[in-house]
């Protein structure tokens, strides 16, 4: 089984488009899982493209669990603990999502949510739905008291990975040669990867970056596979319109620091 795990695209619908041709490719090689994270909304101007296109992605199985941002965009709870920039986004964004996606939005589970027998979806931690994975003294407990081996979570927009085998424990965070080749506007190019082995009787949390706004300085969207019959998680970089994306903001007239962010990956 192959599952394609994305998180935090927060109404990118260029970057989604990008990450899914992407995985679909020879350079990937294809997916039969979606496991989605959350936060597909919030800060871009494409909340409903975005949540159409993951409801219409061809997956044998798919796998959803909601974000703080998709949260608060569909009004289950208030904007009270985001920054002025974030509450501005999270307003907007619940004027434009039209009322099915709301509604879909509203009655995705929080996580964790169980993927397949070794795995587990989180949004933020595996132990709380909020919380940040930022260093491994954030990840030390999640390790302990996970119910699974593997948990793949979001929420910090960073890729990487934390991992226990025994007494040695590891911070992965995934080195691309080619990272400052690319520029803004760059064509279409093979998506950079970077290969992280998950073998029985060691504990991971796994990251794979966001997909519409990475901050780890890195601009091109980030995405990963899950591949259960070699027992692997490669981590991808791929290309895409940060021009259009841009575009798209500036013209919703939401706050222009959404759009110059996705310049740099910050």
């Amino acid at each position: 089984m192959r599952a394609l795990l994305v998180s935090d695209i927060h109404g990118n619908v260029h970057a989604l488009q990008a990450v899914l041709e992407a995985a679909r490719g020879p350079q990937v090689g294809g997916f039969e899982e979606l496991w989605n994270l959350g936060d597909m909304v919030g800060y871009g101007a494409r909340p409903n493209e975005v949540l159409e296109l993951l409801r219409s992605t061809s997956a044998e199985k798919k796998v959803h669990v909601r974000g703080n941002h998709d949260r608060v965009c569909c009004g289950l709870t208030s904007s009270q603990g985001f920054n002025p920039v974030a509450a501005d986004a999270a307003a907007w964004t619940q004027r434009h999502l039209t009322g099915a996606n709301l509604e879909w939005l509203r009655a995705l589970p929080q996580g964790p949510v169980r993927a397949s027998a070794r795995a587990v979806c989180a949004h933020g931690s595996p132990l709380h739905e909020d919380h940040y994975i930022v260093s491994m003294r954030d990840a030390w407990m999640p390790l302990q008291r996970m119910e699974t081996e593997l948990a793949f979570f979001g929420h910090t927009h960073v890729q990487g990975a934390f991992s226990q085998s025994g007494e040695q424990w590891e911070e992965v965070r995934p080195v691309y040669p080619d990272a400052h080749y690319f520029h803004r506007g760059a064509p279409m190019a093979a998506p950079e990867r970077f290969l992280l082995e998950v073998p029985p009787g060691t504990r991971h949390l796994i990251n794979p970056g966001s997909v519409g706004q990475p901050r780890d300085a890195d601009w091109r969207a980030a995405f990963a596979v899950y591949d259960d019959a070699v027992e692997q998680v490669t981590f991808f970089r791929v290309p895409y319109d940060v021009e259009a994306a841009q575009a798209a903001i500036r013209a919703a007239h939401l706050p222009d620091r959404l759009a110059a962010r996705l310049s740099t990956g910050r």
